[in-house]
């Protein structure tokens, strides 16, 4: 049973809950790894700052999964005595067991945190978030690392748990939200359409940007915006075209996607991309390149400067909204989607300032191509020859700065197992590369 898109997804639905009656004292404590993704989203709709709550259980000599205590950073360290003796723990084994964790939890720490303060509990609300929870032993040591790090409330949330955890737990936390009880429970992956394991990388970015968003909005309180995500409408011409708009609070760049061949918004293939682009930081618009009736006729695909004019209409109106007025642009064309994009890229007042084409077919931009000044990435399948053919000579038009990358076993559609994520990946580094605030 599949209840979630990916944590970014799990995120935003658990944000909204926690959202409709907010502390206005909270700190939002993502458990790393694959809690941190989960609790950024949490941070940014709460307006609340981010960190990691590192803890590690100290688990019964020859019983590690019965915890007698738990520690964490500066020095705290929990002890449950009654387990300790009705295990007959030694103080010996007890400290043996201690400091080998602590030498763990410190790496884990100053890896994690990078020279980052930890931000103080003392006498405020602590929301630990995990992408979900099984056992709750993890958990509810972090409750207890909380509670002695001074938060005079400690909340627990998750997408999704197990009925008997979540009531075992309400015993460690003042309050358990999850936004899922199902049973039986399944591994917590089970539940996510995407559950890629979470870097450390990417733990630390997230805490760089809710870090970066926090300053934002300290020195500028009454213009924070804290960014958006929802079904859009934009005139392009005579015509009202629906899409979704994601952006991250103080965005620095937004992608516009062209989608090709007839496939919208929806498309499965370019929301995998978008997904990847906005667990980077970056901002994303999914939208319909044509309207349902357009679609009828096949025609309308290709017809490059009608697309290419409401890819330009689209980024107009982007460029107008407050949240990505200083964003820089780029657009994300697959198959005719990408010819379309570089028309419009090719305009002499574009402001679009990176494209990446997925499998594309620049060739429909036809003498535009020598127009276009972004700087331009083609990925192509390397199982795609006739397209791989019509890029190279697409690109050898191309007077500004451009590559060509190629997938291995990659055909058109890139429906070979990891060969998009391989694509999406490229697209994500080329636009952390060439995206910078206006």
């Amino acid at each position: 049973m599949v209840l979630f898109a990916d944590r970014i997804d799990a995120g935003r639905r658990l944000g909204a809950r926690l959202a409709a009656s907010p502390p206005d004292d909270a700190v939002v404590l993502g458990l790393p790894r694959g809690g941190v993704p989960v609790a950024f989203e949490v941070a940014m709709r709460l307006g609340a700052p981010l960190d990691v709550i590192v803890v590690r259980k100290l688990g019964v000599p020859l019983q590690p999964e019965l915890a007698m205590g738990a520690i964490g950073e500066d020095g705290v360290y929990v002890i449950d005595e009654e387990i300790v003796r009705g295990a007959g723990v030694a103080a010996t084994q007890l400290a043996a067991v201690e400091a080998r964790e602590r030498t763990e939890l410190d790496r884990r720490a100053s890896l994690l945190r990078d020279k980052r303060q930890r931000v103080s509990l003392v006498g405020r609300t602590a929301i630990i978030v995990d992408d979900g929870i099984a056992t709750g032993s993890t958990v509810r040591a972090a409750c207890e690392v909380a509670r002695a790090h001074g938060a005079r409330r400690v909340v627990v949330a998750t997408p999704v748990a197990p009925p008997d955890t979540v009531r075992a737990l309400r015993g460690d936390a003042d309050e358990v939200i999850a936004l899922h009880t199902p049973e039986p429970f399944l591994a917590i992956g089970r539940f996510y359409d995407d559950f890629t394991p979470t870097s450390d990388g990417e733990v630390v970015r997230l805490l760089e940007q809710a870090q970066a968003v926090a300053a934002q909005r300290s020195r500028n309180p009454t213009r924070f915006s804290p960014g958006r995500d929802e079904e859009v409408v934009v005139r392009a011409g005579a015509v009202h075209l629906a899409g979704h708009l994601y952006i991250p609070a103080e965005a620095g760049s937004v992608v516009v996607f062209a989608h090709g061949s007839g496939s919208g918004r929806h498309s499965p293939r370019n929301c995998q991309v978008a997904a990847v682009l906005q667990r980077a930081g970056i901002g994303t618009l999914l939208f319909d390149l044509l309207t349902a009736d357009e679609e009828l006729d096949r025609a309308n695909v290709f017809d490059i400067p009608l697309l290419g004019q409401r890819l330009g209409d689209v980024t107009a109106w982007l460029s107008e909204q407050p949240e990505a007025c200083s964003a820089a642009i780029g657009y994300f064309g697959a198959s005719t989607g990408a010819g379309a994009a570089l028309w419009a890229a090719a305009e002499p007042d574009a402001t679009v300032a990176a494209v990446v084409s997925r499998g594309g077919r620049p060739d429909l931009a036809g003498a535009r191509l020598r127009d276009v000044r972004a700087p331009t990435l083609l990925i192509v399948g390397g199982d795609d020859p006739v397209v791989l053919e019509l890029n190279r000579d697409a690109r050898f038009q191309m007077r500004c700065e451009s590559q060509l990358s190629i997938v291995d076993g990659a055909t058109h559609l890139f429906e070979e197992p990891g060969t998009l994520a391989v694509a999406a990946e490229l697209a994500r580094d080329w636009f952390l590369d060439h995206l910078v605030a206006r």
